[in-house]
């Protein structure tokens, strides 16, 4: 492999994460938009495909998601969605049930729990990513410590062999 080569795979590599993450993003957000409308589960993954994907705002560029990732975060979320309420509910302090969380966070919690379920992801990464995410929503808060910490209780629930 010359060296152009193994700089073009990098890059593609690193586009791959890249569409990756932000699918985990596109899928939080698609998961608040439907508790928050009457979308069905198909309309808002054409939605969120056919518009948000790549789209351009004010001259800001969207990333491009890979649709693959995306759809399986939003099918496992809403297929496994009690399972997933249960265990975030177990890692919650009793005063807090997931009914009273913010519905972002919800939301970040849903499809964290559907990629720990339902993905090959090493749960360790499936927690940064989200970790990431809740840093994107919430940059001055304590949300991101927060989610790390449920995450990882999520996890060790889902995936114990993994630690």
């Amino acid at each position: 492999m010359t060296t152009s080569d193994s700089q073009g795979a990098a890059r593609k590599g690193s586009d791959k994460h890249k569409m990756k993450s932000a699918s985990r993003l596109y899928a939080v957000q698609a998961l608040f938009q439907m508790e928050h409308s009457n979308l069905t589960f198909d309309k808002v993954i054409v939605e969120f495909e056919d518009h948000r994907f790549g789209a351009v705002y004010d001259g800001d560029e969207m990333a491009e998601g890979d649709s693959k990732s995306f759809r399986k975060l939003i099918e496992g979320a809403v297929n496994e969605q009690a399972k997933i309420d249960q265990m975030t509910d177990r890692a919650l302090v009793a005063k807090w049930p997931i009914a009273r969380i913010d519905p972002t966070l919800r939301a970040l919690f849903r499809a964290a729990g559907a990629e720990f379920l339902t993905g090959k992801t090493p749960p360790k990464v499936v927690i940064n990513e989200f970790v990431d995410i809740a840093r994107a929503f919430f940059p001055e808060g304590k949300e991101p410590k927060f989610v790390n910490a449920v995450l990882d209780h999520m996890a060790r629930e889902a995936a114990p062999e993994a630690f």
